[in-house]
């Protein structure tokens, strides 16, 4: 993870006073290994073991946004009893390649896209670009003085960059442990990563 936190301006979010931000990714989906998956909506492994080993982690009744796939929103159950669904925190659209195995995809495919992490999308799918831009939006839109997002890898990469101002280079491959909680504190300007996969 990233060792430095510079002055991040670009989100209105952070102009308001010092919020807590606990970004938690879902379990390990149930799914067999090689699979690409992203809005593939499928379990997760055992939510309620997850969220009886998180919820020390977090302040006691932390208002709590999920993605609306299951593996995520059942997490965010077991948390919460009324967690608030956002399409905006939902995983990665891989469009056409969902559910296929990647030794399968278009190799000529998968070069565009390392060529382009940003901007290219798959077919029928979206980039990495509109994906930042929707959960950028939805932390611009939170709202008290801690909150906890229960969503997925992509989605936490992609907020993680634009707070701490990363290349796409570098937030593209921030790794999240499944059923983990990072906590990443936005406060007169500034993000400031407190800690990762607890």
């Amino acid at each position: 993870m990233p060792g430095r936190h510079p002055a991040v301006g670009r989100s209105r979010f952070l102009r308001r006073p010092a919020v807590q931000v606990f970004l938690i990714r879902h379990p390990r989906p149930l799914l067999a290994a090689g699979i690409c998956y992203g809005r593939l909506d499928v379990a997760g492994e055992d939510s309620q073991g997850a969220a009886e080993r998180l919820r020390p982690l977090l302040p006691a009744g932390i208002p709590v946004l999920s993605s609306p796939l299951q593996r995520a929103r059942r997490l965010a159950e077991a948390l919460h009893p009324a967690p608030q669904i956002d399409a905006r925190l939902a995983e990665i659209d891989f469009g056409e390649w969902e559910g296929r195995p990647w030794a399968e995809i278009d190799r000529s495919l998968l070069d565009a896209w390392a060529a382009d992490v940003l901007d290219f999308a798959p077919p029928g799918g979206e980039s990495a670009a509109r994906l930042q831009a929707r959960a950028v939006a939805c932390a611009a839109d939170l709202r008290g003085d801690a909150v906890a997002l229960v969503t997925h890898g992509g989605v936490m990469r992609a907020l993680l960059g634009h707070w701490l101002q990363l290349p796409v280079g570098e937030w593209s491959a921030l790794k999240f442990e499944f059923a983990s909680v990072t906590l990443v504190e936005l406060a007169a300007g500034r993000a400031t990563l407190r800690y990762a996969n607890r």
